[in-house]
């Protein structure tokens, strides 16, 4: 008899982004072990890959599926985001239509995980209807609230529906703000902090990794539902991602200070 599924893991993949996939397949095959009754959903939007992706599940013994997607977007949008996007809302679209699951994990196909990631996400779920693991960013910072690792109710996944905002002057927003600023309009218990160790992948042989910790007086302000809708909101109407400017300018005067102690 099939265990039934109870946590679908969704990861959009594409070829050229798939430079660690062997790492992270090899990671989904430890938290099959640890946490059976899960399943990895892989979506693609390339054709020539759906089959070896199906190829390497069975390769790595891994439950799971492929869905093949079609990217939708403005005839004017360029940023890779929509990708993403849509195969992340494949995804959900599959876990409520083909499954009897009761949470959505989405995870990133450049990062590996804690083995016991499932477990963690759903102990700290408890009470709230999205919880978020922050992990190192390639270029620089941690971030708090990305799309990455977030574990979400099926409710909650009933509600929302994953999108890019991408303005004609090229200015795109990635596929997590969007969903962030539906959890709190809608009102949704949203928690977040650094719950387990993350791995985030540069390149083949390179990461940044991160262990649980607490978060930082700085990040819980920032990071409040209130300050976090106000920066989205204005993102949009300004059509400019004031949250990742900020970020990369308080990135930059730390440095400058650090520099100037040393």
């Amino acid at each position: 008899m099939t265990e039934r599924v109870n946590v679908v893991v969704g990861t959009p993949v594409c070829r050229d982004k798939a430079y660690v996939l062997d790492k992270f397949l090899a990671n989904q095959r430890e938290i099959q072990l640890v946490y059976p009754s899960s399943e990895l959903v892989l979506a693609t939007n390339e054709a020539d890959f759906a089959e070896e992706l199906e190829n390497l599940l069975n390769l790595w013994s891994l439950k799971g599926k492929v869905l093949r997607y079609e990217t939708i977007k403005p005839e004017y949008a360029r940023s890779p985001w929509w990708n993403v996007a849509c195969g992340r809302e494949a995804i959900r679209r599959y876990t409520l239509s083909q499954t009897e699951a009761a949470y959505l994990l989405c995870l990133d196909v450049d990062m590996t995980f804690d083995p016991n990631v499932i477990s963690i996400m759903e102990r700290e779920i408890q009470g709230y209807d999205a919880v978020y693991s922050g992990y190192p960013l390639r270029d620089f910072g941690i971030a708090l609230a990305p799309g990455g690792c977030c574990l979400l109710t099926v409710a909650v996944a009933k509600e929302i529906k994953w999108r890019c905002l991408e303005f004609k002057n090229g200015v795109a927003i990635a596929d997590d703000v969007p969903l962030e600023m539906d959890l709190i309009r809608l009102g949704k218990r949203i928690k977040k902090g650094f719950f387990l160790s993350i791995s985030h992948y540069d390149n083949q042989d390179q990461a940044k990794t991160i262990s649980p910790r607490p978060v930082g007086l700085y990040r819980r302000v920032t990071h409040s539902a209130l300050v976090r809708y106000v920066l989205i909101r204005a993102s949009i109407a300004l059509q400019h991602d004031i949250a990742s400017w900020l970020n990369l300018l308080i990135h930059r005067l730390l440095g400058r200070v650090r520099t100037g102690r040393t």
